[in-house]
């Protein structure tokens, strides 16, 4: 599309959300008023990264962006409130979640950067992303710049940013973080039960792949490892694998960093010494080719992990938060039983 048809676009959009059209945001019109107190449910106020919104009704064409802000929609059964999601051309497994049904329902927007077009173009009222998931302001697209066309926005609380910082993120332990985001959703779209039944299983699977772990010995350190060759990408205190290392009976050793994704120095790493890596298993370098990268980078011939072989790979949905983020603790908690007792 052009610039100047784009502009006419934006700018028409603008003028129609300022009359009453989009999400919460905008005014719903009397009728969907009426209807949605009818149900004794709305209004409804949430807080979202320390924003509190007030719904007059369940959105009905959201847009998420990335893998697992998809799944957490599909987990509640929300497909029939989306209008699509964006993601890339993710590889991993997608049939043995219970969700899978999710992606054949929900149409694919695109395997691209989410951008305002394509939630114009999807006609969407409320989109789901978080900062750095698709939330940014280099590329303009913000929830106040959604807001001024009429379209709301949900934060993933993974990505809320500590203390209004650019750069730093991170307010709450990750899988916290998860179960606020089901639970809040599931206030916005009126599936609270199917929201605590869902928190109450994946604290169930936890608390059993916490109950297999062995009482002594001492905990294996593990690094997760994302990517980077000058400088790795890794995991902070208030990313997924922080609790899903903890949670597993490991000792994460990057801990100290208030922060969700960061990068780190290979110095660090070396000093720290982890017993176990965990590679993020995701984008066009494979996990092969990461574990082969450890494995002749020659400063780290020297760290447990690489010198016994002990590297695990978890796919990249396992790591930031989304539904899936229970069974990864249950399979690095098994893995770590054999790093204790080997």
């Amino acid at each position: 599309m052009a610039a100047r048809a784009v502009r006419t676009a934006l700018a028409c959009l603008t003028a129609l959300a300022l009359a009453g059209c989009g999400a919460k945001v905008a005014e719903t019109d009397q009728t969907d008023k009426t209807d949605a107190k009818a149900t004794g449910h709305y209004p409804v106020t949430v807080e979202n990264c320390g924003v509190k919104t007030t719904f007059d009704k369940a959105p009905q064409r959201v847009v998420t962006n990335d893998v697992g802000i998809a799944e957490i929609m599909f987990a509640l059964g929300l497909e029939d409130h989306m209008a699509g999601y964006v993601a890339p051309d993710y590889k991993g497994d997608r049939e043995s979640v219970p969700w899978k049904d999710g992606y054949q329902k929900v149409k694919w927007l695109s395997k691209k950067e989410i951008t305002k077009e394509i939630v114009l173009d999807a006609k969407a009222d409320l989109v789901f992303a978080g900062w750095n998931y698709g939330f940014g302001e280099g590329n303009n697209f913000t929830p106040d710049s959604l807001k001024k066309l009429g379209i709301g926005s949900y934060l993933l609380t993974e990505s809320c940013r500590n203390n209004g910082s650019a750069k730093s993120r991170g307010v709450m332990p990750p899988l916290e973080a998860l179960y606020t985001d089901l639970a809040t959703l599931g206030k916005v779209f009126d599936v609270e039960d199917r929201a605590a039944k869902l928190v109450a299983g994946f604290k169930k699977q936890v608390a059993d792949a916490q109950a297999r772990i062995p009482a002594d010995g001492k905990k294996p350190s593990v690094f997760l490892y994302d990517d980077g060759r000058d400088k790795p990408l890794t995991s902070g205190v208030y990313a997924g694998p922080h609790d899903i290392i903890t949670k597993a009976g490991g000792d994460h050793v990057m801990k100290d960093l208030k922060d969700s994704w960061t990068s780190v120095s290979w110095e660090t790493v070396v000093e720290r010494d982890p017993d176990v890596i965990v590679i993020n298993n995701y984008g066009d370098v494979t996990a092969e080719q990461k574990k082969a990268f450890l494995k002749s980078y020659g400063p780290l011939a020297n760290v447990s992990a690489v010198k016994n072989d002990r590297i695990f790979v978890l796919d990249y949905v396992d790591l930031v938060e989304s539904p899936r983020n229970p069974a990864a603790i249950a399979a690095l908690a098994d893995y770590l039983k054999g790093v204790r007792t080997g």
